[in-house]
């Protein structure tokens, strides 16, 4: 999704993982009616989805792996050695390989993004949901970020993603949206490149 600050792309985005309810129509997303979906429901539905950010969102007093696993306690894990091995399996997934034990201020901003990245896989989700996630990166740091959710698209995983920046769609050519004057239209689908 594309389009100016203000546009309505995180607004969308939002309303996908349920922090804001629709009000009206019809939606849902990984088996769940958002119009009708119970705050009791939210937890359910953000287990299915994975949320990337642009301010990162990491707890600055943990390191990497305390990251991880504070999230995997807060959807149910239990199993110590299991949390462990996810967190080795997943920072090797983001190219983080030896980084469990860093602190989020030892780590530059693509390697704490890439830690989100990791994050957002912990439950393996339906779908990731990027929420201008190269927005505080420099450009070979956010195509580095690009490549990394260009891999996971590869190996099926659905990616959303909000951006303003064209020269990633240039980049990096998928079904694009573009969200301008209140309205939503594809500006590139996937068989155009």
């Amino acid at each position: 999704m594309i389009g100016k600050t203000g546009s309505g792309k995180s607004t969308l985005l939002k309303t996908i993982y349920g922090e804001i309810k629709p009000t009206g129509g019809e939606m849902s997303v990984a088996g769940f009616d958002l119009l009708n979906l119970k705050s009791s429901q939210v937890p359910l539905i953000r287990r299915r989805l994975g949320m990337v950010f642009q301010d990162f969102q990491l707890l600055t007093d943990r390191t990497v792996n305390e990251n991880l696993i504070f999230v995997m306690r807060a959807t149910g894990w239990k199993d110590k050695i299991a949390m462990l091995e996810k967190c080795d399996e997943l920072l090797d997934k983001v190219k983080l390989e030896g980084k469990g034990s860093s602190m989020p201020h030892q780590l530059s901003g693509g390697e704490q993004q890439r830690v989100c990245i990791a994050r957002a896989l912990i439950n393996n989700p339906q779908i990731i949901l990027a929420d201008e996630p190269t927005g505080n990166l420099d450009p070979e740091t956010s195509y580095d970020v690009m490549n990394i959710l260009k891999e996971m698209n590869n190996d099926g995983m659905s990616i959303l993603m909000a951006t303003h920046n064209y020269s990633l769609i240039e980049r990096f050519p998928a079904k694009t949206y573009q969200f301008k004057d209140g309205k939503i239209e594809v500006i590139l689908s996937h068989d155009d490149k």
